[in-house]
């Protein structure tokens, strides 16, 4: 019987592996999916904020599309990230001079605010410091220290990222697209840092047993900084001004780099990891409350942390993707029955709290084995990539109670999809 199913966890996983188009192509729905994005980023780019005319919103594209390079046979994708910021804005560790150069897409004036700790770890406040003026002779920035006394000290409120225009939820502002697709729009306002924070340097200096990331990911994750969206922490919402004042470090673009470093089979168990967290409704509070629950985040911080304490061995030697996903999810059934989550990039940082809602999925987590995991993926991935295939290899799955009889079934999902992957690249 551990034989039977040893060999059908190794014919799922390389049915998993190779039904992944690697680079993605030009299929219509991830064609669809890109070109929505780069629209959407056009689109914001060519907005200017409300009390400035002269600003520009600069957009970045995150999310699922811009961090997976595979194309599974199951989109993943519900909707598209958009980042953005203002190019009047910028933001930068405390007592940390400001800079001297700025890329070019910023404007010649630029309002500076410090970035202060606040009690919750990857929580802050933003100070107004400084005016940055472009000096056209050399071309660099002179700098003005804005005058306030103790008691005049002007802090940002996150308030000045909602927008009538669209339905918020959290730091985002969900823009209704269903005219044009079927996604929609989930754009999150900014403000730029440029500089990789100090609550994070321990990442950078954090000893990496098995080498990853590697140090050219490194190097690029920090040279891109960071950014600061407009949300409190759960527990300061409802203060009378924490709520207002507080703000969230954003670790999106080195998330984006770190993810498109990953092996392709980390990308795969990713992708699988989600599809059953979704497929689970293990994201969704049963009782409607107002508690919170696990969520993507939580998903990829799992997996930033296995990629970085895994050894490439632990993934690849008797490579078996349904053993690798029962051992993430049983890691990740412990954090949830500790109320612990640690994030990746900053220390003492809990991504969980008492206040969560996550007890009933930490008790199904828990009980998860292989063979549970296993039935989950023929009936809910397998069997659904068989509905997208014509019906003499739908008709295959109706007898699969062999190896055998599963390796000819799961063979023709894949011939079929490598055969209209060369159509869609004619």
């Amino acid at each position: 019987m551990a034989d039977e199913r040893c060999d059908v966890s190794k014919i799922i996983t390389t049915f998993l592996l190779n039904i992944c188009r690697l680079p993605p192509q030009v299929r219509d729905e991830l064609r669809q999916r890109d070109v929505e994005a780069a629209a959407h980023c056009a689109v914001l780019a060519d907005k200017h904020p409300v009390d400035n005319e002269e600003s520009e919103f600069i957009p970045l594209i995150t999310g699922s599309v811009a961090e997976f390079y595979i194309e599974p046979m199951l989109p993943l994708v519900g909707d598209i990230d958009v980042m953005f910021h203002f190019s009047t804005q910028l933001a930068v560790p405390r007592r940390h001079p400001p800079p001297t150069q700025l890329p070019a897409k910023f404007h010649n004036y630029v309002k500076v605010v410090d970035i202060i700790d606040s009690h919750f770890p990857g929580y802050v406040y933003l100070e107004l410091r400084y005016l940055l003026t472009h000096c056209t002779r050399d071309g660099k920035r002179n700098y003005t220290v804005y005058d306030v006394g103790l008691n005049d000290r002007y802090y940002y409120s996150n308030e000045i990222c909602k927008s009538d225009m669209a339905v918020t939820h959290g730091p985002a502002r969900f823009t209704d697209s269903s005219q044009a697709s079927n996604l929609s729009i989930d754009a999150v306002q900014c403000i730029r840092c440029l500089s990789w924070p100090p609550q994070a340097a321990d990442w950078t200096s954090r000893h990496k047993n098995y080498g990853w990331p590697d140090s050219a990911a490194l190097d690029r994750v920090v040279s891109n900084g960071c950014d600061v969206v407009a949300v409190a922490h759960r527990q300061c919402r409802q203060h009378e001004w924490m709520g207002e004042l507080q703000w969230r470090l954003s670790f999106s673009r080195a998330e984006i780099v770190l993810i498109n470093s990953w092996m392709p089979l980390q990308q795969v168990a990713y992708r699988l990891l989600r599809y059953f967290i979704k497929t689970e409704q293990l994201t969704y509070s049963a009782d409607n409350s107002d508690a919170g629950t696990m969520s993507n985040y939580h998903i990829k911080t799992l997996m930033l942390w296995a990629c970085e304490l895994k050894s490439t061995s632990w993934w690849t030697e008797n490579l078996n993707l349904v053993k690798i996903c029962v051992e993430l999810l049983q890691t990740l059934a412990v954090w949830l029955s500790d109320t612990r989550c640690p994030h990746h990039f900053i220390n003492n940082c809990n991504l969980l709290d008492k206040s969560f809602n996550v007890g009933s999925a930490a008790s199904k987590l828990m009980s998860l084995d292989e063979e549970y995991f296993l039935t989950w993926l023929m009936k809910n991935y397998i069997g659904q990539c068989a509905q997208l295939c014509p019906a003499y290899i739908l008709r295959l799955f109706d007898d699969v109670s062999s190896s055998v009889k599963l390796q000819n079934a799961v063979t023709e999902i894949v011939r079929w999809r490598f055969d209209t992957s060369l159509l869609d690249m004619w």
